[in-house]
């Protein structure tokens, strides 16, 4: 059986900000089809860390290779055909339809110069649907709520197609049926197309449904990463979380719930 090589990998890896460091020292590798969760308290370094580890933010010390090379090598639209980067906050500087938005999700894939085809308009509608949004391409983005411009961004990026998804909170803003309809998405993209998958969660019950590893990242330079269900114990978390928390079992699922 041969072995897939790391879509991601960080090395030695230390991640700060100010003076102040999150995570030291990490060694991390995320093979093709392989789900990882980031946990951690408010103002842990999650979101700093995802940022590294997508190249938009340098580390203090180590280095970030995505498809078996560094940003710097692919350039930044080679690296957009590896890895895709959905954000924590975005902002629509000027209007336009929820059509053109997701079209740029097939920049990537472009010639220089050249336009967007029938066929990436093809697979724009296609990942509209994907995300519940049939019928709105002509919307203008500004209009809509926060939880459809959420899935917007995340139909952009099923359009860029990535081998490596980066993901800041995808779950933000959406209704409790978008939520899981958005993390069994990114899972069955992992599962059917071998995309590597990390995201940024806040509820360790949803860790426990959708991921194979989790990452733990304590604020103080500690981090500890393993099997999901090794990692999501009442005492691992309880520490993590700095707050005492029992685990409830009902059909190979667990809640954390306050002690």
């Amino acid at each position: 059986m041969s072995v897939q090589s790391p879509l991601l990998e960080a090395r030695k890896l230390t991640v700060g900000i100010g003076g102040r460091v999150f995570c030291r020292d990490l060694d991390l590798a995320l093979a093709p089809g392989e789900r990882l969760v980031i946990l951690g308290r408010n103002g842990a370094g999650k979101s700093t860390l995802l940022s590294v580890l997508a190249g938009l933010r340098t580390p203090v010390s180590g280095e970030v290779r995505i498809g078996g090379a560094s940003y710097a090598a692919l350039g930044a639209r080679k690296s957009a055909l590896i890895r895709g980067w959905l954000p924590q906050a975005r902002g629509d500087a000027f209007a336009s339809t929820v059509l053109e938005t997701v079209l740029v999700g097939r920049h990537p894939h472009l010639e220089r110069w050249g336009w967007e085809s029938e066929k990436d308009a093809k697979i724009v509608r296609q990942a509209l649907a994907a995300v519940d949004l049939s019928g709105f391409e002509q919307r203008d983005v500004q209009t809509l709520s926060g939880g459809e411009r959420q899935r917007v961004a995340i139909a952009t990026l099923l359009a860029q197609a990535p081998r490596l998804f980066l993901l800041d909170e995808p779950i933000a803003h959406l209704d409790l049926k978008h939520q899981i309809a958005m993390l069994e998405l990114f899972s069955a993209q992992a599962r059917d197309t071998g995309a590597a998958v990390a995201m940024v969660l806040h509820e360790p019950a949803l860790a426990w449904r959708y991921s194979d590893r989790v990452l733990l990242i304590h604020g103080d330079g500690l981090t500890e990463c393993g099997p999901t269900r090794q990692m999501l114990t009442a005492e691992r978390l309880s520490a993590l979380y700095q707050y005492p928390l029992h685990a409830l079992e009902s059909d190979g699922r667990v809640s954390f719930i306050p002690a």
